[in-house]
């Protein structure tokens, strides 16, 4: 593998943080949502799988690392090649099956491995290094795939879905008593075994709900499209009237 040259982009950083007075004014709390937003840009471009949207995005995003890493170094915290050298550090010492002498079978072996090892590094227990701020759906995969390492897990997807079918279950009765607590956190039991379904099917339930966000929305933005040159507008319309559009658009999109 080449060595790749980020000295370039660090001496721009630091040009930028010298000149620049929109550069110079950011702090670590300021680049955070900065930070949330690129990431999410860059989860946009891979849904789409527009790679050259994925190169750009990444550019930002390693910006942001070097951005971080400056002003972590006017602080006296740490500089660029540390987090470059603790990374390193981190992957040798969680791949002792490529960098030792252990030996595993498979991916899931390895995942297995990661968790015991973070444990032995510090970690408080493992569900300890779930983010907080994770969108629900997705902290739900991790939690479950971290509780999976110890074998805490479903033998099989058949288990899966029966639970599936007893959430539903106890989302109902919760409905038919009327209990408005019960009937929420009974659609949250929902929610998360569907969650676990999911990666027994092996999908992305995130990435799976996106794309039929975005599904809708092309179709809605088409039955307005097809009212508006009826000369009417969606609000006007009846059910009927839009289920009608909505049928004929399904078939297209």
């Amino acid at each position: 593998m080449h060595a790749i040259d980020i000295n370039k982009l660090a001496d721009i950083m630091d040009e930028l943080r010298e000149k620049c007075p929109w550069d110079r004014k950011q702090t670590i709390d300021t680049l955070r949502s900065l930070t949330i937003e690129e990431t999410y840009e860059l989860a946009d471009a891979i849904t789409e799988q527009n790679w050259t949207a994925i190169k750009e995005e990444l550019g930002d995003i390693l910006l942001h690392i070097v951005f971080y890493s400056k002003i972590g170094a006017e602080q006296s915290q740490f500089t660029l090649q540390d987090v470059i050298d603790g990374v390193c550090k981190k992957l040798i010492g969680r791949h002792p099956h490529i960098y030792g002498d252990v030996q595993v079978k498979d991916a899931e072996e390895v995942k297995v491995n990661w968790e015991k090892i973070k444990l032995k590094e510090g970690k408080k227990g493992v569900l300890s290094g779930v983010p907080k701020g994770l969108p629900a759906i997705i902290k739900a995969l991790r939690i479950q795939e971290k509780a999976k390492t110890i074998g805490f897990e479903w033998d099989n997807k058949t288990q899966v879905w029966d639970k599936v079918e007893e959430e539903v279950g106890e989302l109902r009765e919760a409905e038919e008593k009327n209990d408005q607590k019960a009937i929420e956190e009974e659609y949250g039991d929902l929610l998360f075994s569907l969650v676990n379904y999911a990666r027994f099917l092996d999908v992305d339930p995130e990435a799976a709900l996106e794309r039929t966000n975005r599904k809708f929305i092309a179709r809605f933005n088409a039955m307005e499209q097809e009212a508006l040159q009826q000369n009417k507008q969606l609000a006007d319309m009846t059910l009927e009237e839009m289920d009608t559009i909505w049928n004929r658009i399904k078939s297209q999109y």
